[in-house]
């Protein structure tokens, strides 16, 4: 697996030049740097005249299908033929957030039998081998951020427009909750730079983010907030948590609860939070912090997770109940170690 940049430019510049289709691929559950990296490509390996198409291995928010390109996406599980025809004719195929075969869903066995060349662009710790060269910053604010310096080392700026940067920005903005976490580094604020030079209109992006939710993800918002938050002040942590009967009650969809985990954190004094979400195999847990408090650690060594130090995710096959008394148990352990 190659990560210096200089062999990976070479190497990239030369397949994609050889090569006549391309696929882009992101992980299960897909937010918006997924979807906003893959479709930054897309526009960018269209521009350059190639074919090249995205697969999704599920559905992704409401939300984010206002961005340019996204009606031309594949969902593996809603046209699973076509995804696997079009991933056994390309020649190179892009791996997209994420660095280990798990993330691909049921989409794992037929991504590890294509013999595509395989390119990883990805900002999480501990990438697997499962592509033949990469280009990873586990410093990145996101990989929609490392596609815009992966087009910017190939040379081509000029074929990046208004449609790849909104789906660059959109990346960005949404892996960062709007640049509160993971976006200290002047790198993300120069790309930012260029992106505004491009023309596209932040505002409108926010607003077609944050400002486009149903009223019954409102409510639910506010339920979540008065009724099911639980604090800890001797811990600085906080949870949330919602169950498959609490999303019927408030017509759930994919997305909806996006963003709920960072509401605890404007309590003064948390400084850890966590969200769980029951679904119908699992519990989904999301983590966010503050300052040093590791949450890729505690959710790598718990919850078969990780990510980043101030947001990760994990994933529980315990009743959601048994899942929550866990988290609890474990707080005074971890807060004693972090202090």
């Amino acid at each position: 697996m190659i990560t210096d940049n200089l062999r990976f430019k070479k190497e990239v510049n030369s397949r994609i030049s050889g090569s006549e289709e391309i696929v882009l691929l992101s992980h299960v559950n897909p937010d918006g740097d997924a979807i906003g990296s893959a479709l930054a490509l897309y526009h960018y390996f269209r521009n350059k005249g190639k074919k090249c198409t995205v697969i999704m291995p599920n559905d992704y928010p409401d939300y984010l299908k206002w961005l340019p390109g996204s009606d031309e996406i594949i969902i593996f599980t809603k046209a699973k033929n076509e995804a696997e025809n079009v991933l056994n004719r390309a020649g190179i195929i892009f791996l997209l957030d994420f660095n280990s075969p798990e993330r691909a869903g049921k989409f794992m066995d037929i991504l590890l039998s294509a013999d595509a060349f395989k390119i990883m662009i990805d900002h999480h710790p501990d990438p697997t081998d499962m592509a033949d060269i990469a280009f990873i910053d586990t410093l990145s604010s996101s990989t929609s951020e490392l596609v815009y310096r992966f087009i910017e080392n190939t040379g081509d700026l000029g074929m990046a427009d208004s449609d790849v940067a909104a789906c660059i920005y959109t990346g960005i903005m949404s892996d960062t909750g709007s640049f509160n976490y993971n976006s200290s580094q002047s790198e993300t604020y120069r790309v930012l730079s260029e992106l505004l030079k491009k023309g596209i209109d932040k505002d409108y992006i926010y607003s077609m983010v944050y400002d486009n939710f149903s009223e019954s993800r409102m409510k639910l918002l506010g339920y979540c907030l008065n009724e099911k938050m639980v604090v800890f002040p001797e811990y600085g942590a906080a949870y949330i948590s919602l169950t498959i009967e609490e999303k019927k009650r408030y017509n759930y969809i994919r997305g909806d609860s996006e963003g709920f985990v960072n509401y605890p954190l404007s309590i003064k004094g948390v400084d850890f939070v966590a969200f769980f979400m029951e679904n119908d195999d699992h519990v989904k847990l999301s983590f966010r912090s503050k300052g040093k408090f590791d949450t890729n650690v505690f959710a790598s060594e718990n919850f078969n997770g990780g990510g980043h130090i101030n947001a990760s995710g994990g994933e529980s096959k315990q009743s959601i109940g048994d899942t929550i008394n866990k988290f609890v148990a474990l707080l005074p352990q971890y807060i004693t170690k972090d202090t």
